[in-house]
């Protein structure tokens, strides 16, 4: 039997046993298991252990008391806190243990120590030219604080000599990367967060095995959550018949780290090391409205060629060597350096966010924009579920008289990530902040654009997840003619939307009020 004939079977079985593998395996099987362990306990303290029942429910309450302490001195976002502090409260057996549990996971030190060891290996390949930097402190002085922080605190320097190209739509992106693809010489670079099977994925497949076949080295690595619900767990083994190397990052391994909530969000595809994308474009037909789940599907991408696609290609081979056993030759891949210098390209940060640093890097970007916005800040994003620093920041903005527009979807993809934004609306619009939804479908794009010269296109969503536990990606762009570019795309897609009003907000209906008030007092940890 071949390869594909028993993927084929594979697929079918996986199919029958999908619906109770996500229902078990997910995080609110792993909740309902430990409440169900909490009202065990609960029962069998007066049955069993009635003569000790005193001394049980005292060392239950000290426990929780130390793990409170700990808590509210511990260093983190207050969210994050409250929400813990919530569950100790209401569960004080199984939250205190579940916190503790999350809190001394091997497996999380190991990856935070083996990133930083690859972040030293990377870093003489990572340099920041000086010249770029005296050049941006004159052009800009806010845009070198944030360049300087980019480049010493997580080591992504600031580029010249790299054209941008910004793409609308999903299918914009796709037939781009279809043509560089079969332009491959040396290397193809890889990373999904999500890969499904269609004609977007065959399509390209096809080209990864044509190349692959000719002598190129294919590296393809996508997110293990995908293992739950779209590809069989040993998918790698087909796509290694052909030829390709591939990888699942962050394995699903049901119950035994709490890493496994770290998903590898990121979008990169580096070819040769002179071209590289990124931005909120997966590898499904949905991202090419090839196939229709939620109305039209708006997403956004960019394409770097030049100097700064080095960064990518840097980001990927940290990624790809967390479990490596022998060193990698980083030298093989390197981008060609542009030689003299063409102004006219302006300045591109290709930037990663890890949930291991103790840096918010893609929050830290967005503040940026906020906070030096001088006219207006328009932003794309699928989800809105807002710390307490962006919700000051966002509404400071508005009423300084700074423009800030929010474009979210019309036709949500989750129906509970859209119960929580709605919370956060009458806040917003009385501050000033517009909100307004993409009428024919769904906006999954990850845009920040500002004062006709920057931008930052990528991974990263307006929600705890993205800021704070998944590894991301984005490019900040300064002074790019692109610049014009994504802001004529968000005036178009504005003009496709519809503004959200306090009346309308008003008349929400009670369930989604409810629901959403009460998830948003979990959302840290959604």
């Amino acid at each position: 039997m071949s390869s594909e004939q028993n993927f084929k079977k594979s697929k079918v079985a996986k199919v029958a046993k999908k619906g109770l593998f996500r229902i078990v395996f997910s995080r609110t099987g792993i909740m309902l298991l430990l409440i169900l362990i909490q009202l065990g306990i609960f029962i069998m303290i007066p049955y069993y252990l009635n003569a000790y029942t005193t001394y049980i429910y005292g060392a239950f309450r000290a426990v929780s008391l130390l793990v409170l302490i700990h808590i509210i001195n511990s260093k983190g976002n207050p969210a994050f806190k409250m929400t813990w502090t919530l569950c100790v409260l209401v569960f004080p057996v199984v939250g205190s243990l579940f916190y503790l549990f999350v809190q001394f996971q091997i497996g999380t030190r190991f990856l935070k120590a083996r990133l930083a060891e690859l972040k030293i290996e990377t870093d003489p390949y990572m340099q920041q030219d000086q010249e770029i930097v005296e050049a941006i402190w004159a052009s800009k002085s806010a845009n070198a604080h944030l360049s300087y922080f980019l480049s010493h605190q997580v080591g992504f320097p600031t580029y010249r000599n790299t054209a941008v190209k910004y793409f609308p739509l999903g299918e914009d992106k796709f037939a781009s990367m279809v043509q560089e693809l079969k332009k491959a010489k040396k290397f193809i670079f890889m990373e999904y967060f999500i890969v499904e099977e269609g004609y977007m994925w065959e399509t390209i497949l096809d080209i990864l095995k044509e190349k692959a076949a000719e002598g190129v080295e294919v590296r393809f690595m996508y997110d293990g959550m995908c293992a739950i619900s779209m590809l069989p767990y040993d998918y790698p083994e087909l796509i290694r018949s052909y030829g390709i190397q591939c990888k699942m990052s962050n394995k699903i391994t049901p119950f035994l780290s709490t890493s496994q909530n770290n998903r590898d969000h990121r979008k990169i595809c580096v070819i040769d090391g002179k071209v590289a994308y990124t931005g909120g474009v997966n590898l499904g037909d949905e991202y090419i409205n090839r196939k229709v789940r939620f109305g039209h599907w708006k997403d956004t991408a960019v394409m770097l060629k030049g100097d700064a696609v080095q960064s990518f290609t840097m980001m990927f081979l940290q990624m790809w060597n967390i479990e490596a056993r022998k060193p990698e030759d980083y030298r093989k891949y390197l981008t060609p350096k542009v030689k003299g210098l063409r102004r006219e390209l302006g300045y591109v940060i290709p930037y990663a966010d890890s949930p291991y640093d103790d840096e918010n890097v893609g929050e830290e970007v967005y503040f940026h924009i906020l906070n030096h916005a001088k006219k207006y800040v328009h932003i794309m994003t699928p989800y809105l579920i807002l710390d307490n620093e962006m919700i000051t920041t966002l509404t400071r903005v508005a009423k300084c008289g700074i423009e800030v527009i929010i474009i979210m979807p019309h036709i949500p993809d989750k129906w509970y990530a859209f119960a929580v934004a709605k919370t956060y609306y009458k806040e917003l619009i009385e501050s000033g902040v517009q909100i307004y939804e993409y009428t024919p479908g769904f906006v999954h794009a990850k845009v920040f654009v500002s004062d006709d010269d920057t931008a930052t296109v990528g991974s990263i969503n307006l929600d705890y997840r993205s800021l704070y536990l998944h590894f991301e990606c984005g490019v900040f762009i300064y002074n790019n003619s692109e610049v014009d570019k994504v802001e004529r795309d968000f005036q178009q897609t504005l003009a496709k939307s519809h503004k959200v009003t306090l009346m309308e907000v008003k008349k929400q209906t009670l369930a989604t009020k409810i629901s959403g008030q009460v998830l948003r007092l979990i959302a840290p940890l959604m």
